[in-house]
This record gives structure tokens, C-alpha cells and sequence, in this order.
């Protein structure tokens, strides 16, 4: 995976469960191949949306295995690393390198909320320990720790550390990063009420969670903003907005699996101690779900546009 293989749609991929609390593969290569159709560029398997804090690290693996032969040859299968220990999170990169990622998300610190000198040894142990490339994911909102543009600027020293996942809720650090960084890092949008903002200010792509269910609506808005179609994405965000809003919910993982179930490319089914949604709280959702589906905007062409050449 090159630094350019850094662009475009990659879903942040929900872990589909059947009733017994395995994984469920059928589904699993169900939503995948809804994914490609769709026009993705990447995927994240074992993210924080795909329920990561309750998977074994073998069942990671086998996600990233399955996905590897589930996709088309070349498309990347990104690993999120999210631990507690440096030495965990090393062995864990080595490991993922062996199976044949293409690159790794990498959260900072769990639990501990280290300071930022000891994040950026974090970040820069990792890198140095694989050959793969990483994406720092950048979250100071759920957790707590924000790596600031002088901490990027130490771990530019990594050329395996490519990209950025910006997901401080503040559109301007988009262009923060590219003022001081130029094009040394790929930035992604990690909001999912954020993508057309984003996109437009130059994002190179979008790490999304609603993608999860309605694929298509989400390379639709990123292809047609880059190709300076702004009042044809504009309909499709306006209509989508009401779903993305599912996205940034301590019971984000609920609320996509049941939108990805109405759209039927996924199942209810979650690991404990989460709960499937039930009661107000699951007629709310599906309320917006329904009312959704029941308004899909007609899509224009967006798979064979070009992006143009006065966007960054």
C-alpha cells in the first residue's frame, strides 16, 4: 500500500455476530461485496465501530484474512490497533503485517491518557516496529487525547506514518494540517456529519461509519464533490444527514447494525455488554432509517467522474 492508495471511501466496517456470538462471515462477505459495488476505495476491519474492544486479536486476524480474499486484488484491508500496552499494540502491527495487511489505524493509548510526549513515543514505537503504513487516528472527543500539529510535526520523522484521521469536530484543522504540512500527510475525514465540509476543503477521503448500510450515498457525495459537482452532492447530503447524525452516539455500533439490517446488508446482532436497541429508543432509530429509505434520492452517475484539478 503506497502513500496514493490513501484516498477515497474507506468504511469503517461493522463486525456482523449471529445469534451464538460468532462471527458471521456470509454477512460479513455480504456487506463487502455491497461495498465494492459501491465504489470504495479501502476497508477498516476491527475498528472501534467494528466492536474491537470485544473481539479476541485472533478473530482480527480473521477479518483481515477474509477480507483480503473477499476484495478485489489490491484493494487495502487496514487493521485499527486500539490497546492499552505499547507492547501489545507492537506485537499486534508485526502480526498484522505477517497476514497480509495493507496498513494499520492506530489509536492512541487506551485508558491511560498519556501526555503527548508519551503518545508520540507510542506512535513512533509502533512505526518503527513495521513496515506497514499507518493512519493516526486523531479523536480527542471519545478519547481524550489529542495529537496537536507540533506532535505531527515529530512524527513526519516516520515516513510509514501517511495519514491522518481528523476527527477533532473542527473543519479548520483540515486546513491547519495542510498549511503546515503541505501534502506530507493524507488527511481523512473521521465525522461523519462532517464529510461534505470536509471533502470540499480538500480532505484526500473519508473513514465513514454509515457506509456501513447505505454505501452508494457516501462515494456519491465524495466523488461528486471532487468533482466540482457541488449542488448534485448537496441533495444527497441534505437527504443523508438525518443518518449520519446515527454516527457520532455512544450507541453509534447499535444504530448503524440496524440501519445496515433495514438495508439489508447486515444484522442487529452486537456483543455484550452492548445490547441490541429496543423499546423508544430503537423506534427512534428506525424511524429515521425508514423514513430514509422511504426518500432514497435517485443517485446521479458518480462512479466514472473526474475530480478536478483545482481541488487539493
Amino acid at each position: 500500500m503506497n502513500k496514493a492508495s490513501w484516498q477515497g471511501i474507506f468504511p469503517a466496517l461493522v463486525t456482523p455476530f449471529n445469534a451464538d456470538d460468532t462471527i458471521d462471515f456470509d454477512l460479513f462477505r455480504k456487506n463487502l461485496t455491497a461495498q465494492v459495488e459501491a465504489g470504495i476505495s479501502g476497508v477498516i476491519v476491527a475498528g472501534s465501530l467494528g466492536e474491537a474492544s470485544t473481539l479476541t486479536t485472533e478473530e482480527k486476524f480473521e477479518l483481515v484474512k477474509f477480507a483480503k480474499k473477499s476484495l478485489p486484488a489490491g484493494m487495502p484491508v487496514v487493521l485499527c490497533i486500539a490497546e492499552q500496552s505499547t507492547f501489545v499494540a507492537v506485537n499486534i502491527a508485526k502480526q498484522a503485517e505477517a497476514i497480509g495487511a495493507d496498513g494499520l489505524m492506530v489509536l492512541p493509548p487506551m485508558r491511560y491518557k498519556a501526555d503527548d510526549h508519551e503518545t508520540v513515543v507510542y506512535f513512533s514505537t509502533i512505526a518503527q516496529n513495521t513496515a506497514l503504513p499507518l493512519m493516526i487516528y486523531n479523536n480527542p472527543v471519545d478519547y481524550k487525547i489529542e495529537v496537536t500539529l507540533d506532535m505531527f510535526e515529530q512524527l513526519s520523522a516516520y515516513p510509514n506514518i501517511q495519514a491522518i484521521k481528523e476527527s477533532t469536530r473542527d473543519v479548520s484543522n483540515v486546513t491547519r494540517i495542510f498549511n503546515r504540512f503541505g501534502d506530507r500527510f493524507k488527511v481523512f475525514c473521521g465525522v461523519d456529519t462532517l464529510i461534505m465540509e470536509e471533502v470540499m476543503l480538500g480532505a484526500d477521503g473519508v473513514v465513514g461509519g454509515l457506509v456501513d448500510a447505505f454505501p452508494k450515498e457516501t462515494v456519491a457525495i465524495f466523488n461528486l464533490v471532487k468533482a466540482g459537482q457541488y449542488k448534485e452532492a448537496l441533495a444527497v447530503y441534505r437527504w443523508y444527514l438525518p443518518l449520519l447524525e446515527l454516527d457520532i452516539h455512544a450507541k453509534l455500533v447499535q444504530n448503524i447494525k440496524l440501519a445496515a439490517t433495514l438495508a439489508g446488508i447486515g444484522s442487529e446482532f452486537v456483543r455484550a455488554p452492548r445490547l441490541v436497541l429496543d423499546g423508544a429508543e430503537r423506534e427512534k432509530v428506525l424511524a429515521i432509517v425508514n423514513k430514509a429509505i422511504e426518500t432514497q434520492p435517485e443517485l446521479p452517475e458518480y462512479l466514472n467522474l473526474v475530480a478536478e484539478s483545482s481541488l487539493v
